[in-house]
């Protein structure tokens, strides 16, 4: 095979060239530190990067983003509820305190200042906030969970579902002593009756200071043809606390005492209703004050503007406010309010002030009543009749004294019960904050991992791109060596 001249510089230049574009290559491995400068270099390392930097890109978000920030919502929701677990146990104390120990008026009256603080104190609590957004109202972060001032906007037609065991037993103090009938000029005639005690059925509704109109259903186990409960309705007569028989219903009667919000029964209404499994009262109210919940977060109700211009309807769900927090994993970062505050405990409250107001007035008509007996112009028949309106007040004072500690104890067990619900709350989330630490751990590895695969796929050893390229540049100078001595003999030399 005859070797031409042009055939051996076309092989010199081909080889200079292809150790030229291998320099390059280097060069630029070397200048970058990645492997690869376009996809076309090496498909298979492209689409590798590219799977990995999404998946790098995920766990950036849910490391870097989304787990902090379920964590700051959550910290901020834990930090509530051990405000509120401590003030319930302030307020256990106190109600143990009122249940069990003789008190003077002074200590009733620091008891109850007290209680009405740590009241407000427990609501307020329901409105802590993360980042402007509350996190005791589900989806509606941008609603209060309590009114935090007097509201006179919206009328609220509310449904409260409630059950038999809502039902309870309650004394009340009837005949007692008016010492606005007694008359001087004929102080025989006055009212001779000793207060007595009475027991009622009582079911205490959610609020107070109501509207007037109430209805009222319940079931007694009667189902239709496809097996659910069938309501039935029950007949309420609406009752004021001016009446005097407002607590003293007949057998087959059901008062609504709207200034209080009480639904008082008779013994056989009680009968029908204390087995029940759904009762049902819908109702109106137009007036909040501060600290009461808002029905909305609680109940299926209607809320009506003032001026009837906007109506909007709210429906009772589990609203779960949740996180993706990994690859296909989503949790639960929030705790709804109906999980932790209840209208138990202002109620509760309201009992005690009642109570101790009683009292309270019993001690003032005794008061006046000893001044009375001061005067040394009475007659005998004004000092008999006022001896007899003492022994009165006293039976009155003894009576009311036993109710009020009762109130006590029923608010110490609404305060153990609510405090029980906290820690039920707070163990709930306690548990969720603990998976979503060890999710942000696990993730934490991952994200380190990725990268690593990530550098291991795109990034060159810069050791062994040095070597190969100096290596490749000594080869290169040799094929311009080479292609110089081969060029040196010219046409002249065959001449």
């Amino acid at each position: 095979m005859r070797i031409t001249n042009k055939m051996m510089t076309n092989n010199v230049m081909y080889n200079i060239n292809s150790n030229k574009n291998q320099l390059s290559t280097l060069e630029n491995q070397y200048s970058t530190g990645k492997k690869i400068q376009k996809p076309s270099d090496d498909p298979i390392v492209a689409v590798r990067a590219l799977k990995l930097r999404t998946n790098l890109s995920e766990l950036n978000q849910y490391v870097e983003k989304n787990i902090p920030d379920a964590l700051a919502w959550m910290d901020t929701t834990e930090g509530s509820l051990g405000v509120v677990n401590e003030i319930l146990r302030k307020m256990n104390t106190y109600c143990n305190q009122g249940a069990n120990d003789p008190l003077t008026a002074k200590d009733r009256d620091s008891i109850v200042t007290n209680l009405t603080e740590l009241k407000q104190q427990i609501y307020q609590e329901g409105n802590s906030n993360y980042a402007g957004r509350y996190v005791f109202s589900g989806f509606k972060t941008d609603t209060p969970l309590v009114f935090d001032k007097e509201c006179k906007d919206y009328t609220y037609e509310i449904t409260e579902p409630l059950n038999g065991k809502a039902i309870t037993t309650e004394s009340k103090i009837v005949n007692q002593v008016e010492l606005s009938k007694f008359d001087k000029n004929d102080p025989l005639s006055f009212d001779k009756t000793m207060p007595n005690q009475i027991q009622m059925y009582r079911m205490r509704l959610a609020y107070g200071g109501l509207d007037s109109g109430v209805t009222m259903t319940y079931t007694d186990g009667s189902k239709d043809a496809e097996g659910n409960l069938i309501p039935q309705p029950l007949t309420v007569t609406e009752k004021s606390l001016k009446d005097a028989d407002v607590y003293q219903p007949g057998d087959d009667d059901a008062y609504f005492i709207a200034e209080t919000g009480e639904m008082i029964f008779g013994r056989n209404v009680y009968e029908k209703l204390r087995n029940s499994e759904e009762i049902k009262v819908n109702y109106t109210k137009s007036q909040f004050s501060v600290n009461e919940l808002r029905p909305e977060h609680y109940f299926d109700c209607t809320r009506t503007n003032a001026d009837g211009t906007e109506v909007l309807h709210f429906e009772k769900q589990d609203q779960q406010l949740q996180y993706e927090v990994n690859f296909n994993q989503k949790l639960t970062v929030n705790t709804q309010g109906n999980e932790a505050f209840t209208h138990d405990i202002g109620r509760a409250l309201d009992d005690i002030i009642n109570a101790v107001n009683d009292v309270r007035e019993t001690e003032n008509k005794m008061d006046e009543v000893k001044k009375l007996l001061e005067d040394q112009n009475l007659t005998e028949d004004q000092r008999k009749a006022l001896n007899q309106i003492s022994e009165q007040l006293e039976s009155e004072f003894t009576l009311r004294t036993d109710i009020m500690q009762a109130a006590f104890a029923g608010g110490l067990t609404d305060t153990a019960a609510m405090q029980d619900k906290v820690n039920v709350a707070m163990s709930d989330l306690g548990g969720r904050y603990n998976r979503l630490q060890l999710t942000q751990s696990r993730l934490e590895d991952q994200e380190v991992d990725f990268e690593d695969l990530l550098s291991c796929n795109e990034d060159v050893d810069l050791v062994d791109t040095i070597i190969k390229y100096n290596s490749l540049e000594t080869l290169y100078k040799s094929s311009l060596s080479a292609a110089s001595k081969l060029v040196q003999t010219s046409l002249l030399d065959f001449i």
